[in-house]
């Protein structure tokens, strides 16, 4: 005759069934195949529609700007533009960054800075910067100084609250819990504040990167020998959609590099989330 299990021994049994991870939802999983064959689909509508058209005017085909693409390497004057327009970009959006970060700290941690400068940062974030442009030609002249003035004021602002909110949105029982520690205001800036700013700073500069990129090609329409907004312009000028198309193309692709760059930076950084 079997003896009844004790209440005891059927409890550690139901404790050792496996459970389910569930901690799954919202995670980001990488697909890159998923984004090649987008990018074939809009290559494969874009040629249809270029063949389906009669004017080549109005749609260059892909090859048609694959053609124009090879000319211009080859002929040297692909790198001229991209050479010029990289260097405004770089320029303008480091100044921008470094001043915006620096800004946005004071006014993080300072009552004063923030009284003073929160209004003013605020303003210049509505204002729109291409109407700067004229004023900072006048000012500097049509050399360089005011088209990387220009990305670096457009850059600058969005920064700048990027950072103050990600600094101020920190939780405030971690900045107290390492005031327990005895720890110093270095340290908590260090170790508290600016890790958990993070992700709102890094989400600012991808957002900037897409600002330097619009008034780069905006500058670069106004009294610019060389670079992608001045091959666009006198290619539209011109009537070559081809070369149009090839400037679009570039300005898409430095898009695409900001992204890349800022994501390769939040596996990096943010890691330990």
């Amino acid at each position: 005759m079997h003896s009844r299990p004790e209440p005891g021994a059927r409890q550690a049994q139901t404790d050792l069934t496996p459970v389910r991870f569930r901690a799954i939802g919202f995670m980001p999983r990488p697909r890159p195949v998923l984004a090649w064959i987008a990018l074939g689909v809009m290559a494969v509508i874009w040629q249809l529609a270029a063949t389906l058209q009669d004017d080549f005017i109005f749609l260059p085909k892909p090859v048609d700007v694959l053609d124009a693409f090879l000319a211009m390497a080859a002929s040297g004057e692909l790198a001229l533009h991209v050479q010029a327009s990289l260097g405004r970009l770089l320029a303008g959006y480091a100044s921008g960054v470094v001043f915006g970060i620096g800004l946005g700290l004071a006014m993080a941690l300072n009552n004063t800075a923030r009284a003073a400068c929160l209004p003013l940062v605020s303003a210049l974030f509505a204002l729109p910067k291409v109407a700067l442009l004229p004023l900072f030609i006048v000012w500097f002249g049509i050399g360089e100084e005011a088209k990387i003035l220009t990305i670096a004021i457009g850059v600058f602002s969005p920064v700048v609250l990027a950072t103050y909110g990600g600094i101020d949105g920190v939780d405030r029982g971690l900045i107290r819990m390492a005031q327990s520690f005895d720890l110093s205001s270095y340290r908590i800036v260090i170790s508290v504040l600016l890790p958990g700013a993070l992700p709102a700073l890094l989400t600012g500069l991808r957002m900037a990167g897409a600002i330097a990129i619009v008034l780069l090609v905006s500058s670069e329409m106004i009294g610019a020998r060389y670079g992608i907004g001045a091959l666009a312009l006198t290619s539209g000028g011109l009537m070559r959609t081809d070369r149009l198309f090839v400037a679009l193309v570039l300005l898409a692709l430095l898009g695409i590099g900001f992204s890349l760059t800022v994501s390769l930076a939040e596996r990096i950084l943010l890691n330990w989330r």
